[in-house]
């Protein structure tokens, strides 16, 4: 087994770049979000400014962006909000499954997240078709609905990753405790 799970960190570098490629757009979405905002609000209250009328939506949007794609981040440094209160009195063992459990049910949201998420956007489909932004006629709504699935595939790829170290820890415990004394 520890062959295995040899040949799966050769991968690792590959979760990295994904990670560092979700936390570079949620910093151009931050940084794009933080400009529509302070735009539109001047635009209000100075008259020589005029705010643009796309302005709201287009802030929305960008906070749906980052809203899920944040999340998808928070699965690969495992900083999601967990009930620990038991982890003391139940056997590390215990808890390595119901770690494994709780990933896997995250893992099967990500993909109903991807089917569902695309069935929403595809092509012909009644949100393609049909809804559009008040302020923006010609821009589809498309683009509000889009995060769900990327937030899906991020879910997917990131969950595998927690799925594939629960499993490494639950057969070789030695080595993911020095990892946690470490991030202590």
């Amino acid at each position: 087994m520890p062959a295995f799970f040899h040949k799966l960190e050769k991968i690792k570098p590959f979760y990295d770049w994904a990670y560092k490629i979700m936390l570079f757009i949620c910093k151009i979405l931050l940084i794009a979000d933080i400009i529509i905002t302070s735009i539109t609000v001047a635009g209000r209250y100075f008259p020589f400014f005029t705010a643009p009328h796309w302005g709201e939506e287009i802030v929305l949007t960008l906070m749906v962006y980052m809203a899920v794609l944040s999340a998808t981040l928070a699965i690969r440094k495992r900083s999601h909000i967990r009930m620990t209160a038991f982890d003391q009195y139940l056997p590390r063992k215990a808890i390595i499954c119901l770690d494994l459990l709780a990933d896997l049910c995250v893992l099967a949201l990500g993909v109903l997240l991807v089917v569902y998420g695309y069935t929403v956007i595809k092509p012909g489909g009644n949100i393609a078709k049909f809804a559009k932004y008040s302020s923006l006629p010609n821009l589809s709504q498309v683009w509000m609905y889009l995060p769900v699935a990327v937030a899906g595939i991020g879910m997917i790829i990131f969950e595998l990753e927690q799925v594939f170290l629960h499993i490494e820890e639950f057969y070789l415990p030695d080595k993911t405790d020095g990892k946690e004394a470490q991030a202590s």
